[in-house]
């Protein structure tokens, strides 16, 4: 796969734009040089000023730093969403259907499809929520699938986010910078809303209440301020009018979760936490976290309320696990999968693991619980002395990792270093799951700025665009 020239979203082979990105295209050959330059400025400033950051892992000085935006939006047409929008709910419904599975009959298990140390023995498995009823049998309210378009002009699916994904603020913040920046292109062109995200959001998690009030509360569960998505687990609260707590604004009184206001408790019904299981609840996890409620995850038993998303998702989201879920596809809703797997080689198979330490400079090596472009070998970017290097790592704990070929990412229009240039794209739909499965058309678009990268994450040099899914379905 990685041979072939990347596939150009804007243009063909032969350099005729495509249809879907002709009016932006005239647009923007019609602007000059300085207008663009003071947009990207007026773009970075107003990010600055609002707060929109990231922090970046092992810094040790502790800044955040705002997150690179870039100002020329990514261009879907109807017909290629489709096919992005059906693989991503579809693939979520079955990842739901897992979990549901695994934490009741092991039906998946029983039948020889997934080995029973692949789930039972996963590090993020929960035993603690076997035979847990959790409401609507939704356990993933709100999921993070990582797309990309390769050389051949194919959707592959590089990962499941299913725990606390993040990034959705970042969605709707570029499309306000864009309206703000480029009012009159929309006028141009059919861009599809994403506004209403916020809305259906709530809908959802309302809809997935514990049954005893018509009038549930629902609260967005932060760690505090020092979190590296605090922006985001604020704008959330703020977009859908609930409130913002931390563990210490909760407490549990017979098996009832309660909020500490200046009026009194208040009951809380649903919590969108943002928060890993492992920090939840010091009864029932790790007894030294200071960030959970005692108490919680004996009242999430007893339902009397509810969690988005659940404790022990995280089972169906490593790395490992990614490796079955075409089979889950299959098994649970029968069906063949929209959009495929990455081929992947699981390091515990000694051919795989043969295979992959004789090619090390031709692939990408991921750890199986590793996040955020941590972790990983990106062989056709890395020196001699990182790949060796990596190679004792992986023959120390070959389980720990999967390898997979090094894909020529779909490339975008991208203005960097003042110049309109392609650079490689990745796409975060989200997948939204309560009464029924929804998307927002769009989803977060990152960019690899460096001329070459392929790797997207922002603590790594990514940035973000707009994403336009365009309602016509001439284009």
């Amino acid at each position: 796969m990685s041979a072939k020239r990347p596939y150009d979203e804007m243009r063909t082979a032969d350099g005729t734009i495509r249809q879907h990105y002709r009016a932006h295209a005239e647009w923007l050959a019609g602007q000059p040089q300085d207008f663009l330059e003071q947009k990207q400025r007026e773009a970075n400033a107003l990010y600055t000023r609002l707060g929109i950051t990231f922090a970046v892992y092992g810094d040790e000085s502790g800044t955040e730093r705002s997150i690179p935006f870039d100002i020329i939006p990514r261009i879907i047409r109807p017909a290629a969403w489709k096919i992005i929008s059906d693989g991503a709910r579809q693939r979520v419904r079955a990842l739901n259907a897992f979990l549901k599975d695994v934490y009741h009959e092991q039906e998946i298990i029983k039948a020889g499809i997934i080995p029973a140390a692949q789930v039972t023995g996963n590090p993020a498995y929960r035993p603690e929520m076997k035979g847990v009823k959790v409401p609507g049998d939704v356990y993933v309210h709100i999921a993070g699938v990582d797309i990309v378009k390769t050389d051949e002009g194919l959707f592959y699916v590089l990962e499941d986010n299913l725990r606390t994904p993040s990034g959705v603020s970042y969605v709707l913040e570029n499309r306000k910078m864009m309206m703000r920046l480029f009012p009159d292109l929309f006028s141009r062109m059919p861009v599809a809303p994403v506004d209403h995200f916020t809305d259906d959001l709530l809908e959802n998690l309302r809809a997935v209440a514990p049954a005893h009030t018509n009038q549930p509360t629902v609260v967005v569960m932060t760690p505090g301020a020092h979190n590296s998505a605090y922006f985001e687990h604020a704008f959330l609260a703020q977009q859908m009018g609930v409130e913002l707590v931390e563990g210490q604004d909760m407490f549990v009184n017979n098996d009832i979760v309660y909020l500490r206001t200046t009026d009194g408790p208040q009951r809380v019904d649903v919590i969108y936490r943002r928060i890993d299981d492992d920090f939840l609840d010091p009864l029932a996890f790790r007894p030294d976290s200071a960030l959970g409620v005692p108490g919680l995850f004996s009242a999430y038993r007893a339902g009397n309320v509810n969690l988005a998303n659940a404790i022990g998702t995280g089972v169906a989201d490593d790395k490992s696990t990614y490796l079955y879920v075409p089979q889950m596809i299959e098994f649970y809703l029968n069906e063949k999968p929209i959009i495929a797997n990455v081929p992947t080689y699981t390091l515990s198979d000694p051919e795989d693991l043969a295979y992959t330490l004789a090619h090390l400079p031709e692939l990408v090596v991921k750890e199986v619980h590793g996040s955020g472009g941590y972790g990983m070998l990106v062989g056709p970017t890395s020196t001699k002395e990182q790949i060796a290097e990596f190679r004792k790592v992986i023959e120390n704990n070959p389980t720990n990792y999967i390898a997979q070929p090094t894909l020529a990412l779909s490339t975008c229009p991208t203005f960097a270093d003042s110049e309109i240039v392609p650079r490689h794209v990745d796409l975060r739909p989200y997948v939204l799951s309560g009464r029924e499965v929804t998307l927002v058309p769009g989803g977060l678009t990152r960019v690899a700025l460096r001329a070459g990268s392929l790797v997207v994450n922002s603590s790594q040099g990514g940035g973000t665009k707009d994403t336009w899914v365009l309602e016509d379905h001439s284009c």
